[in-house]
């Protein structure tokens, strides 16, 4: 099984109340073995919900307690980022997955690359809360930027 951004199958859980969906992603999920997954509904954040940054580091920082997730208006939700990540790590284990794809810039799933928490869209390398999570628990993750017909099919294959 392979977990994925809810956004990138088409839900409308991105902050806004829209998707991102993925044509790529979409091809194959009719094999059943995607398991879509938003870390931010999963904390308890509403959809739609304001922007949300990581202020003064990255996922890693976030769960060491060394940054934090903030809204454009300053609330905090650091601790709803966190429950969110420990939720889809959950899902993980008890579903064996394998691999997730995960939607790049985002504060939970970025895998390589975040915004840098001004919010003026200046994007820096790093991964989201639940990114880091994952790859600390072993799970590989990758962005669906870096998906390739061939890629999608090896992750299948497991």
């Amino acid at each position: 099984m392979i977990l994925v951004s809810a956004c990138l199958l088409g839900l409308n859980t991105k902050y806004n109340g829209e998707s991102n969906a993925h044509s790529l992603i979409l091809r194959y999920c009719s094999l059943g073995r995607f398991i879509p997954v938003c870390p931010e509904q999963l904390g308890g954040l509403p959809t739609p919900r304001e922007p949300v940054e990581i202020v003064n580091g990255s996922g890693q920082e976030v769960l060491s307690g060394r940054s934090l997730a903030q809204g454009e208006h300053g609330e905090a939700v650091t601790g709803q980022f966190i429950k969110g990540a420990n939720e889809v790590l959950k899902i993980s284990e008890l579903l064996d997955v394998t691999a997730a794809i995960l939607k790049e810039r985002s504060p939970s799933c970025g895998v390589n690359y975040i915004y840098d928490g001004s919010f003026t869209h200046k994007i820096i390398p790093g991964q989201g809360v639940t990114a880091a999570l994952l790859r600390e628990h072993k799970i590989p993750i990758y962005s669906e930027e870096d998906l390739t017909d061939e890629l999608l099919k090896e992750l299948l294959s497991d």
